[in-house]
């Protein structure tokens, strides 16, 4: 298809059965993956959805493999160079690893963008479009894409696509020399810059712009041709302030090209030609591939008139096919207080993205802050007139890696378990994550213990090094840009320590309603019985401490531990709800990473109220359940 004309709307929506959605977001467990760093389908011993072993060419991971990609200074480099380029994961290659997912008790799959990029660079990534109408070739064809979503459905997962409306790919030129013939750098400072030209499929801007392009051409420019009109694009060049109005959201990101989306303020908002060309393309893909939600790219960068028409447009087609609560989250890389604004003007169900929130949970499990500052981000939602059991509980989507982690700045990127802190508190992040409010998102990759980070060691300048986020996109399924500096070896093991750990909790957690929605709380504890307190990091050194919480859904609580110290167990009174729990009853271990301790009961004591006294093995993490 070239235009939006083209979408067989009257064939597309006869009826035929949608795919329902979920009855409450807060029951799901959300997995995102890089469709290109995923799976390519030709692992060897994998397990398919039913549980059989499959045949492939690419073996498993063994801890000997790690450092075989970076032998040599030459390996080194090609190890490196090959973590900016396509390296062939695709789409039936995710659809295969179904049962993968399913046993690990992840519940919807978020994918990276799928649609076209522009032919002969390395936006593997997926979130520089040049065809909104068309699958790119890298990851397979539309058909691949609809039958990913099937095998999803069929396993019991919902999919949600990463959908890009502030901008499009690299698709046009400036004119970078001035009257004067000297070189100039198109940045933002307000105004509209000149254009040499559309970018052919070489590259070069060869075709006149604006102006609609023959089909013949559809490497070229972008497409569907509504976006070649005139006034598609603001054209007043890179973002320099990423936080400042209105340069934010008129300038480009880089290369990619910004797209004007409209004018006005929220009420009275006018939508631009684009936007609605947008929104129309992505309602086909809705249509098309049965899709349970989007994950909205950069909406920081946008009016937020522009995401309130996209929202409402989006929830309205999907009712009008059966999908009732179809989930819109939006990408808000600013604090929690934008967050719940931008949510509340625009119709988002919910964000993603928070700073505070990734920082925190992660700093929380490696002990370098006071844990009273994650726990006060649902807490003192009080401050922003809401509730922290309905707005936190499916209306924030939480995790602690990524594929751009922007609080980390523009290098020197790093995944949760690339220091040794990280690497021996994994499973408590991960359990943090799973059982303290909000929708958990685990970061492909987790469940496996990938340590990616930017390599002091190598001669790269991370100054001038704006791929820095390869070194946090490394493949699951080898190739040339493993994870542990490996290569030709992949990563989809059930057997591993990490995998199964994560799977018994999530375990947990779907059968227990109090962790997907009960209110929380942050509880003292004490070592000695007597003097209750909220731990707290000391002077400049980590915090090893019990850090526990509540969870409680009616007159039910459920609490929950992690212990910060990597080399001891610790044993503390846990505070608990007087009210809910009367001295002498008891509680049990209802998990622990040290099997020897499930199943054996705690009794209440009258200390603080109610407490019950918990240990937790060194690095470990338990749920104690009445």
């Amino acid at each position: 298809m070239f235009s939006i004309k083209d979408i067989p709307w009257a064939q597309l929506l006869q009826p035929n059965g949608y795919h329902p959605s979920p009855r409450d977001w807060s029951d799901q467990v959300i997995y995102f993956l890089l469709v290109d760093r995923f799976s390519d389908g030709k692992e060897n011993g994998y397990k398919d959805v039913s549980g059989q072993t499959v045949q492939g060419s690419t073996k498993l991971f063994s801890p000997a493999d790690a450092g075989n990609a970076v032998l040599s200074q030459a390996a080194i480099q090609d190890w490196e160079f090959a973590g900016t380029q396509w390296l062939g994961g695709n789409l039936a290659g995710i659809a295969s690893k179904m049962g993968y997912l399913k046993r690990l008790g992840v519940t919807t799959l978020w994918i990276s963008p799928v649609l076209r990029q522009r032919k002969g660079v390395d936006d593997y990534h997926g979130y520089g479009i040049q065809n909104f109408l068309e699958v790119d070739p890298h990851f397979g064809t539309d058909k691949d894409f609809t039958d990913l979503v099937i095998a999803a459905h069929n396993a019991g997962l919902y999919v949600i696509l990463d959908v890009i409306l502030n901008h499009s790919a690299d698709v046009f030129q400036y004119d970078t020399r001035d009257q004067d013939g000297n070189l100039y750098e198109p940045g933002w400072s307000g105004v509209t810059y000149p254009v040499r030209g559309w970018r052919d499929p070489s590259g070069a801007a060869t075709l006149p712009f604006p102006g609609r392009v023959n089909p013949a051409d559809s490497d070229s420019a972008v497409w569907p041709v509504e976006l070649q009109d005139d006034g598609v694009f603001t054209c007043k060049g890179k973002i320099y302030d990423w936080n400042a109005t209105p340069e934010k959201t008129e300038g480009d990101f880089e290369g990619l090209k910004d797209i004007h989306q409209g004018a006005g303020d929220v009420a009275e908002y006018a939508p631009s030609s684009a936007l609605r060309t947008l929104a129309d393309a992505y309602k086909y893909w809705l249509a098309y591939a049965d899709l349970d939600g989007f994950r909205v790219d950069t909406v920081k960068h946008m009016d937020l008139g522009a995401t309130r028409f996209f929202a409402s447009e989006i929830h309205e087609f999907a009712q009008s096919i059966g999908k009732d609560s179809f989930f819109l989250v939006g990408e808000i890389t600013g604090s929690r207080g934008e967050a719940v604004d931008t949510r509340d003007q625009t119709g988002l169900d919910a964000a993603l993205g928070l700073a505070d929130v990734q920082g925190l949970l992660a700093d929380t499990a490696k002990g370098w802050t006071n844990p009273k500052w994650y726990f006060d981000i649902f807490r003192n939602s009080v401050q922003i007139d809401k509730a922290t059991h309905t707005w936190f509980r499916n209306h924030v989507v939480t995790t602690f890696d990524d594929h751009d982690l922007v609080r980390m700045g523009r290098s020197h990127k790093a995944r949760f378990a690339a220091d040794a802190e990280g690497h021996a508190l994994e499973l408590a992040v991960l359990a943090m994550n799973a059982t303290t409010l909000g929708i958990p998102c685990i970061y492909y990759g987790s469940e496996q213990l990938f340590d990616g980070s930017f390599p002091t060691a190598v001669n790269t300048n991370p100054k001038n090094d704006f791929k820095a986020d390869r070194y946090i996109r490394e493949t699951m399924f080898g190739a040339g840009f493993g994870s542990f500096q490996s290569r030709d070896r992949h990563f989809f093991d059930e057997s591993g320590d990490m995998y199964k750990r994560l799977t018994a909790i999530l375990a947990i957690r779907k059968n227990e309603l109090a962790l997907r929605r009960g209110r929380q709380y942050f509880r003292p504890i004490s070592e000695d019985g007597t003097g209750f307190w909220y731990p707290d990091r000391i002077g400049q050194g980590r915090m090893t401490s019990v850090v526990a919480w509540s969870r409680i859904m009616a007159d039910r609580e459920v609490v929950c531990a992690i212990n910060t110290d990597v080399a001891s167990a610790r044993t503390a009174w846990v505070t608990i709800d007087a009210r809910l729990n009367a001295i002498g009853g008891k509680f049990q271990y209802a998990y622990s990473t040290d099997p020897a301790q499930v199943g054996s009961p705690v009794s209440v004591e009258g200390r603080n109220g109610s407490a019950i006294r918990v240990s937790v093995p060194p690095a470990g993490f338990v749920i104690m359940m009445p």
